[in-house]
């Protein structure tokens, strides 16, 4: 293996328009100098926004992802514009937070991941979403989330 772990990346450091579509986004992985160790990474995104498929009316989320890596770590420019692209991309609540972790796992192969969605009200009701591919790693410090239940989510 190199010793430059970033050579193969095509986004960071560089230009790179928003995808229109998740499908179109390209995440990329690195990998983990550590992966010797067990430890958390968590990614927030307090203001993701996609479209409601029927009414193309937006929809907010406050995102929580953690994972525990394995032999790759998701380089985060790619995770932005790989969020990014949910933006104008019309998709239920469950949808979008399940495609995210889906690709995630595709990418990563984590020994763990988990992510909240947690859903701004559409029609006076908050959508929280809740995945994770199964128990966490003994000895892993896996923080609360600590994202409150609605009552204006700030």
């Amino acid at each position: 293996m190199s010793d430059n772990i970033y050579e193969n990346l095509t986004q960071l450091g560089s230009h790179t328009a928003l995808p229109d579509d998740p499908k179109d986004a390209v995440l990329e992985r690195v990998p983990n100098p550590k992966k010797d160790m067990e430890y958390n990474v968590r990614f927030t995104a307090p203001e993701f926004t996609s479209l409601c498929p029927l009414t193309g009316a937006p929809d907010f989320a406050h995102l929580m992802i953690d994972y525990v890596p394995g032999d790759w770590l998701v380089e985060s420019k790619s995770l932005k514009l790989f969020l990014g692209s949910f933006r104008n991309h019309g998709s239920f609540h469950e949808d979008c937070t399940l495609e995210i972790a889906k690709r995630l796992v595709e990418i990563t192969e984590p020994k763990w991941l988990r992510i909240g969605g947690y859903w701004y009200p559409r029609g006076g009701i908050p959508i929280d979403v809740f995945y994770q591919t199964g128990e966490a790693p003994k000895g892993v410090w896996i923080p609360e989330q600590g994202v409150p239940p609605y009552k204006g989510r700030g």
